[in-house]
């Protein structure tokens, strides 16, 4: 049954980031068609924008290491987004070169968790995200910024909003289109998203300019999307069957479940455009290809095993 709520929007876009955030963490190499596939079901589906792979070195995230072969196998589809991740200058040469029009880079709030993924302070990386952001926007691209660490660090502890608010600001002031709000380890809860929102929004990034990135160790990634979705944002990235995590913090577990959000916007209303039967197919496929159940509650309850039960 759809019951809506006030102060919600109509329609929300569901960022896709099960292949590249979702696979990056699994113990196995998945193989590029088997990816491509993934990729084309998600779309069928109905998921619009589908974060596909990263050109960070396969030394440092051996699971995306086949990003070339994936693209090269993938159909173009004009007018819908497939991002990949950059970490510098050489990655955006890699995209280029692979006729790539998204991409995204991946920065930090703190100190502990740069130097951890990009070997680099904070201020070091923004200094290498800077040209590569001049550059892509000088060919048309968009540009997605993730902040990484925002509602708290496994080595850090809690993470000062103004500490969040400052990359931010410095990564959209280069010139990028969409600023993602990651809490990496899953430790925020709703009242700290509303205020980190308010914060962000007050600093000058509106919410038109906004997704929100959770993952679900403690729980709470549907009711900090709620959050989210009360303080205006729009845009949420999530990944099928809830795969994933980070590789550089061990504490970070799985992503939100795009089925678990699909369920919720579903009953409260809000468009998505996502055909949550053909999702959750999709999710029960992968993780046949994975040797292991969905963690998903959706996916587990729309299972045939559960409906035959």
């Amino acid at each position: 049954m759809r019951v809506p709520l006030p102060g919600l929007p109509e329609r929300v876009t569901i960022y896709e980031v099960g292949p590249r955030d979702g696979l990056q963490n699994e113990k196995a190499v998945v193989p590029a068609g088997v990816k491509a596939e993934f990729v084309t079901r998600l779309a069928d589906a109905g998921l619009h924008a589908i974060e596909t792979t990263s050109f960070v070195h396969p030394k440092w995230v051996p699971q995306l290491a086949d990003a070339e072969e994936l693209l090269k196998a993938l159909p173009r589809s004009p007018g819908a987004p497939r991002p990949v991740l950059v970490p510098n200058e050489r990655g955006l040469d890699r995209a280029l070169e692979h006729g790539v029009t998204e991409i995204a880079i991946f920065g930090s709030a703190t100190e502990t968790f740069a130097r951890r993924n990009l070997n680099r302070t904070v201020d070091e990386s923004l200094s290498m995200f800077a040209p590569v952001v001049e550059r892509a926007r000088a060919q048309g691209m968009w540009v997605r910024a993730y902040v990484s660490m925002v509602c708290g660090d496994p080595w850090e502890g809690d993470v000062p909003i103004e500490q969040v608010v400052s990359v931010a600001t410095r990564m959209m002031d280069m010139g990028c289109s969409q600023l993602s709000l990651g809490d990496t380890i899953g430790v925020g809860t709703p009242g700290q998203v509303t205020a980190l929102i308010e914060a962000v929004t007050a600093a000058g990034v509106g919410t038109d300019r906004l997704a929100v990135h959770f993952h679900d160790t403690y729980g709470q990634a549907l009711a900090n999307t709620l959050a989210a979705l009360r303080a205006g944002v729009t845009v949420v990235d999530a990944s099928a069957g809830g795969l994933g995590g980070c590789p550089f913090a061990e504490s970070a577990t799985g992503n939100l479940a795009t089925e678990d959000l699909v369920w919720m916007l579903d009953g409260l209303g809000v468009q998505t455009g996502v055909d949550l039967g053909r999702l959750a197919a999709t999710s029960r496929w992968m993780a046949e290809r994975l040797g292991r159940p969905s963690p998903s509650r959706v996916v587990q309850a729309l299972s045939p095993e559960t409906e035959r039960s």
